[in-house]
């Protein structure tokens, strides 16, 4: 029994390891915005300026993500994910540094290690799924990134004004390096399908144009673009926002992220059960961005005044919508591509939507410096929401007029 366990890919196995990975790297990148104060007084800089380490990681992201399907193809998907565990673990390492300069490098070595996550678990997942179970296991596998963050809202703050902002950053290491051994005996029969002969030396614009000549992609692209620029500035200033305009202690706001990220999870959870009950993707995803601009102008309205009770509420509610996108997104994705390109589809739409993540926060910064609150900066964003829906929109308007013309 056990044998068969590590032998070939089975479903609750599959789930299992490919959340766990990306729940680790997740947890990485997200410790230094639960830790921000802290961090930024190590550095000498002001909290907000959290929001360009986030960038910075996803630039890093963005950098390999085009080229992560070809990677998964040459080194199989169960060495690709032993690899972002590495470049995770180096890059967290190095942003225990006090230095920005090494900060900088650091967050992008987790960058790279996250644009290594998503596309062998697309690949992983499309062997053990069906279209009646597609959307609700590949929502799923993404409850992983909320979950990461709720690892670090709950672990970060204590550790870090106990031991220091550079211990939350060593034990995030530690665990990582253990995770990326105890895969190993899964390489074998996980990776059967690796082609060691695929060239890595390949254009990126090559596996791009898997996005571009797919009308599809190519929406889906703009609306992870704007659904991963609001879910970052959310997980990356809420912490900041709670303690500088709301008057809330450190600890007490990093409960509050981790609230957000299991309302997250379960969002998540949630909108892939409704995917595949209403068999609509999008649909729920429509759904997702209206509920997401309606909690965005509901933050704004938010004061020191207001009561902690009806902060945690409005803020899970928040992360129920914009953090609950993705894995009716992956499972989308995995769905339109064309066959055997599951991976290097999933990677260049990541593309995109990294570049959501890498403008978005330092969007969000630049206009928190015009407006001087970041409730107030949330209004603006909302917007970013309604402009995803619009892209919704517009694609379910064109697969209807195809489907009537055929």
């Amino acid at each position: 029994m056990a044998e068969g366990l590590i032998h070939r890919p089975n479903k609750p196995l599959v789930l299992l390891v490919t959340t766990t990975v990306q729940a680790l790297v997740t947890m990485n990148v997200v410790i230094p915005a639960a830790i921000a104060p802290e961090m930024a007084a190590m550095l000498g800089v002001e909290p907000s300026l959290v929001g360009i380490q986030i960038g910075i990681a996803y630039f890093g992201a963005a950098l390999l993500s085009a080229m992560s399907g070809t990677v998964v193809r040459r080194l199989g998907a169960l060495r690709a994910s032993q690899l972002a565990l590495v470049l995770s673990a180096i890059g967290t390492l190095l942003m225990a540094v006090p230095s920005l300069g090494v900060l900088a490098v650091g967050s992008v070595f987790c960058g790279l290690g996250y644009a290594l996550t998503n596309p062998p678990a697309s690949h992983l997942l499309s062997k053990v799924t069906t279209p009646i179970d597609r959307n609700f296991l590949f929502s799923v596998k993404q409850t992983s990134v909320p979950l990461g963050g709720v690892a670090a809202g709950f672990m970060a703050p204590p550790v870090a004004l106990t031991w220091g902002p550079q211990a939350p950053l060593i034990l995030g290491v530690a665990v990582t390096v253990t995770m990326a051994l105890a895969m190993q005996p899964l390489r074998r029969s996980w990776d059967a399908d690796r082609d060691p002969t695929h060239s890595l030396r390949r254009n990126p614009l090559t596996e791009m144009a898997i996005m571009w000549q797919e009308r599809r992609l190519r929406y889906y692209g703009f609306v992870a673009f704007c659904f991963a620029a609001m879910q970052l500035c959310l997980t990356t200033f809420t912490v900041t926002m709670l303690v500088t305009d709301l008057g809330f202690g450190l600890i007490e706001a990093g409960v509050i992220l981790a609230v957000l990220q299991i309302a997250g999870v379960t969002g998540r959870l949630w909108w892939g059960w409704l995917a595949d009950r209403i068999r609509d993707g999008n649909a729920a995803l429509l759904i997702i961005a209206l509920l997401s601009v309606v909690f965005a102008l509901a933050t704004s309205t938010l004061t020191i005044q207001s009561p902690h009770a009806l902060v945690y509420a409005l803020m899970g509610l928040f992360s129920f919508a914009a953090v609950g996108w993705n894995g009716v997104f992956m499972a989308e994705i995995a769905r339109i591509a064309p066959a055997e390109t599951t991976s290097k589809a999933t990677g260049a739409v990541l593309v995109v939507s990294f570049a959501g993540i890498l403008i978005g926060p330092p969007a969000f910064t630049a206009t928190h410096a015009l407006l001087g609150t970041y409730t107030a900066t949330f209004a603006v964003f909302a917007g970013v929401s309604a402009l995803g829906g619009i892209y919704l929109w517009w694609l379910r308007r064109w697969e209807r007029r195809r489907h009537m013309a055929q």
